[in-house]
């Protein structure tokens, strides 16, 4: 085995590697699986042997037989699970052997989809799986991708150390739409170093449904965290947080590193991201700001 760290729930074949070992010339370090941790790490390791076999499945098998064999053996497991269990409510999350996944629901009547039969935008990067952005050519645009994940949210939270009307009003058609079908916006900046600008928050705080928080403090600042969250009922919230200030060159050209983390595959990290903005949002340091504000101190 390589030395090093490991945080590994040890199963046969790393017991018989660790067994293989000379205890007089390497030091073990095992411990108790927590209780509380017990769920997460068997959950993820049960998810990685399953990855394992599906690829098995996959190189073994044609697309249309690889799915249908997938399906079924998801079935199987929560078969098991529910005679374990024995929660006949687990039938519920049976999987229905057409392999279909659903990708919206919007309804008909009082929409302007429903007359003009409009294309489902949607981001071109997973709802369900956490990405990385690079500002590479390679790979979609992060102002791209903000401005379909903005029309699809129902909430949006913004914490940004500074905005600049160069990058606002990349976004500002899509925070008009959002804002005007009863969208919520909240808004987390400063004035440090004086590179908020004015006319980018004044625009901000004119949209409906739109509140600002501002730090005031132009000489120093706490927050130096990009984070862009838009929030979806359905249980698909995602979060963009990384160097990204809301600036042109920040969302377009920039070497931006940025993390696209989504609540299906990133559930404690995405409760913690709202919990932190909720705590800066009701930070004293934060003072709300109107259109009624003649100046940035």
């Amino acid at each position: 085995m390589k030395q090093g760290l490991y945080e590994q729930i040890i199963n046969n074949i790393t017991s018989q590697q660790l067994s293989a070992l000379d205890p007089e010339r390497y030091e073990i370090g095992r411990e108790p699986l927590d209780a509380e941790e017990a769920r997460k790490m068997l959950s993820n390791y049960l998810a990685m042997v399953t990855r394992r076999a599906f690829k098995v499945v996959r190189e073994q098998s044609s697309d249309e037989e690889a799915v249908l064999a997938q399906i079924r053996i998801c079935n199987e497991i929560i078969d098991t699970l529910k005679n374990t269990l024995g929660h006949e409510e687990y039938n519920e999350l049976l999987l229905d052997e057409q392999g279909e996944v659903l990708t919206y629901v919007y309804s008909k009547l009082n929409h302007i989809r429903g007359i003009k039969e409009e294309k489902v935008l949607r981001p071109v990067t997973p709802l369900s799986q956490s990405s990385l952005f690079t500002g590479s050519h390679s790979e979609p645009n992060m102002l791209h991708e903000l401005k379909r994940e903005n029309v699809t949210a129902d909430r949006i939270d913004l914490l940004v150390s500074f905005i600049k009307w160069s990058g606002l009003r990349c976004l500002m058609e899509q925070f008009e739409q959002f804002t005007a079908n009863g969208g919520q916006l909240r808004v987390i900046t400063t004035t440090y170093m004086e590179a908020t600008d004015m006319k980018a928050v004044i625009e901000l705080s004119n949209l409906p449904n739109t509140e600002i928080q501002i730090s005031y403090d132009s000489g120093r600042t706490r927050l130096h965290a990009k984070a862009y969250v838009f929030k979806r009922d359905t249980g698909f919230t995602t979060a963009y947080v990384g160097s990204s200030n809301l600036s042109n060159p920040a969302l377009t050209s920039g070497l931006e590193w940025n993390l696209k983390v989504t609540e299906k595959d990133s559930y404690d990290v995405l409760k913690k991201i709202e919990a932190t903005f909720e705590s800066y949002w009701n930070d004293r340091e934060f003072k709300s700001f109107s259109s009624e504000d003649v100046m940035i101190a």
